[in-house]
């Protein structure tokens, strides 16, 4: 489903470039689900943009669904991206403007999908939010938010999904409810899952555990 190859990631320091990431290679196949961890400022999330596309490696390649990613520009990335996988973040990243069923119509308007209205709302009533369609996110509590999140995420049906710390803001109750639902939508659909995790509870729900340490795979 996506493979990385020496995958390389560095910012400017002064006199010095400052490596996140080091000659990373992982590859991963249809349906696993893998959680990648490591303590703070290991480069799981600098690896997880890169996975994605949104991102640009110093050295090394991603190749997605047979596509070698940073052969193509910009608009490229985002046309695969939007054909192959979702995104769910720890901040939720929901538009304040949009009430839950406009967030998740959103990327099926983009894609200029057929019965956006109808899939977005069948998709909420999924995740337990069909009494809460006209909310907008600022009514919303933290996982009512990560819920609406999710279902923009998988209403696009896509082969993977990424997922950075998708309980990182919330309790420890709302936070095993969303990963709950998380497993369900991803074993009903057969999505591959990525997911950046502190917990290692969590991380154990996944078939495999990747482990990085100053910028490298130490673990898999």
């Amino acid at each position: 489903m996506i493979e990385a190859r020496a995958l390389c990631k560095s910012v400017a320091n002064g006199a010095q470039p400052l490596a996140i990431l080091q000659d990373i290679g992982l590859q991963v196949m249809p349906g696993e689900a893998v959680a990648i961890v490591g303590a703070s400022g290991s480069g799981k999330s600098t690896l997880l943009g890169l996975l994605a596309g949104l991102d640009v490696p110093s050295a090394g390649t991603v190749t997605l669904a047979g596509q070698a990613l940073f052969a193509l520009d910009e608009d490229g990335r985002a046309a695969l991206r939007a054909k192959t996988l979702g995104f769910v973040f720890q901040s939720f990243q929901l538009l304040p403007a949009l009430n839950a069923l406009e967030n998740v119509m959103l990327p099926l308007e983009l894609a200029q999908a057929p019965e956006a209205a109808a899939r977005a709302e069948a998709m909420l009533r999924r995740v337990g939010l069909g009494e809460r369609l006209r909310h907008y996110p600022k009514t919303l509590s933290g996982g009512e938010q990560q819920r609406v999140a999710l279902a923009r995420a998988f209403v696009m049906q896509p082969q993977l999904l990424l997922a950075d710390e998708p309980t990182g803001n919330l309790d420890a109750a709302t936070g095993a409810g969303v990963i709950d639902l998380l497993f369900e939508l991803n074993a009903e659909r057969g999505t591959t899952l990525i997911l950046v995790t502190h917990d290692s509870v969590l991380a154990q729900r996944c078939s495999r555990v990747i482990r990085l340490a100053g910028g490298k795979v130490v673990a898999d």
